[in-house]
């Protein structure tokens, strides 16, 4: 039976003090709403209890995500759109970006708030595991001041939080010091998209030679609420990753959990695959020293250092810091499809970045803000140019300043293999380009040249 929307009183005050004020007035007879995604699924079916609501969307004191250099602030009314295109989540919590793109669908992402996701307090919901992963801290607001809790206290039961009658989530507050740490998650569900979680794992590592030496897992849709697996880390942590460990995981993983069975799945598959999960993931730790020497070495280098030492391969920190986010990488190959796939998925920013590392075509010296490793790699792609006649020279040189005044940046090719007049014709041509197109074309040449130096530094 659906509802009557004259049964119904909205209201949206505007701002937060006005809204807190209203919740102290009245505890317990209005229902805060954000995106409303979960509230409009109960109207529509005639459940909807509440009578009063008020809506929090767009109250500037909710949205955004603050950046520090020792934590992340995420407004209670951030959507997961932003989560899922925000560089710093997408880099330093990739867990966090992930679920964020496995919500709903754009629609639902385009209005879903992470707040309302804490809130709701489903065991299924896709960002929790994540958030108890990142040991996330939660600032609730109330006309009596703010409080800050850890998050792992917040559900109390199911569909039950600590949060007071007068009280909202004001911030979900996630520290910057797991950037080194290797992280994994899988959601299982009916389909691949728009689908409840059946069972869900997000889970961070961090290895000293092969070596667990932290270990942080937790799990959706097993439990009355979502879980750390405190016990399976235990177990795991200070060890060494072999059959017998596998084994004791697992057992151990089966033990922690409180599955039901349900329209979405039964207790006995939900175990199966919570216990399957943590051992992908321990696999996955354990390839991380079975690949080639140098993928080994990077591997276990502290976050900065990798980021440091992948950098000139591209020379966007943007792209750096999420392909080090990514670590492990099985192979080679995984590396550069990894590469291509967070290339494509940057900013023009970032792009623009990249594309100042390099050198004009047929001029050996790099920019200033180029490393010393880009220098020499440019310097090597370009040895076409090198023995090239004057006219030809002198055509690159015009064609280059032609270029660099109708588009305000470097031209940009994949040098290597190619003679100086075939570079040349490139460039007349794509002076023909419109800037969109042109910066298209520009960047997949660097997702080229990127693919080459990558492979030129794993064979060092």
């Amino acid at each position: 039976m659906r509802s009557d929307p004259s049964d119904y009183e909205l209201i949206s005050p505007g701002n937060l003090p006005a809204i807190v004020a209203l919740l102290a007035a009245q505890p317990g007879e209005w229902l805060p709403i954000a995106g409303g995604t979960d509230v409009m699924v109960q109207y529509a079916a005639g459940k909807l209890a509440n009578r009063k609501l008020v809506s929090l969307w767009n109250l500037p004191e909710l949205r955004g995500i603050e950046i520090s250099d020792h934590e992340i602030r995420i407004g209670a009314a951030t959507t997961y759109t932003d989560l899922r295109t925000h560089g710093i989540v997408r880099t330093d919590f990739p867990l966090l970006a992930n679920a964020a793109s496995l919500t709903g669908g754009i629609a639902n992402q385009n209005r879903g708030t992470l707040g309302g996701n804490l809130v709701n307090a489903s065991p299924a919901a896709d960002s929790l595991p994540a958030l108890l992963a990142y040991e996330a801290d939660l600032i609730l607001v109330s006309v009596r001041g703010e409080r800050r809790v850890p998050y792992v206290n917040f559900h109390t039961g199911y569909k039950r939080t600590l949060l007071a009658s007068d009280e909202l989530i004001r911030a979900i507050c996630l520290r910057r010091h797991l950037g080194n740490y290797i992280s994994y998650s899988r959601k299982v569900g009916a389909r691949n998209a728009q689908a409840i979680s059946k069972v869900s794992i997000a889970a961070l590592a961090h290895m000293s030679r092969d070596l667990i030496d932290d270990v942080r897992i937790a799990v959706g849709s097993v439990a009355p609420i979502p879980l750390r697996l405190r016990e399976t880390e235990k177990i795991v942590t200070g060890n060494k990753i072999d059959a017998d460990l596998l084994r004791a995981a697992r057992q151990a993983a089966i033990n922690e959990i409180r599955p039901i069975d349900d329209i979405r799945s039964t207790a006995a598959y939900r175990s199966a695959v919570v216990a399957n999960l943590v051992t992908q993931f321990l696999e996955k730790l354990s390839r991380a020293g079975t690949t080639d020497d140098v993928l080994h070495r990077w591997h276990l280098c502290p976050h900065d250092q990798a980021v440091a030492e992948i950098f000139p391969c591209c020379g966007s920190f943007a792209w750096a810091k999420a392909l080090v986010a990514r670590r492990p990488y099985e192979n080679d190959a995984a590396l550069i499809a990894a590469s291509d796939e967070i290339w494509n998925a940057l900013s023009q920013h970032d792009w623009l970045e990249a594309f100042s590392k390099h050198p004009r075509i047929g001029e050996r010296k790099a920019p200033p803000t180029a490393s010393s490793q880009s220098a020499a790699w440019s310097a090597q792609e370009q040895h076409g140019v090198a023995n090239a006649a004057e006219d030809v020279q002198a055509a690159l040189a015009e064609a280059n300043r032609e270029y660099e005044k109708k588009f305000d940046r470097v031209f940009l090719v994949c040098a290597t293999g190619k003679s100086a007049e075939e570079m040349l014709a490139i460039l007349r041509r794509r002076l023909r380009n419109d800037d969109s197109t042109e910066l298209r074309e520009s960047a997949e040449e660097q997702r080229k040249i990127t693919n080459l130096r990558l492979k030129k530094w794993l064979s060092q």
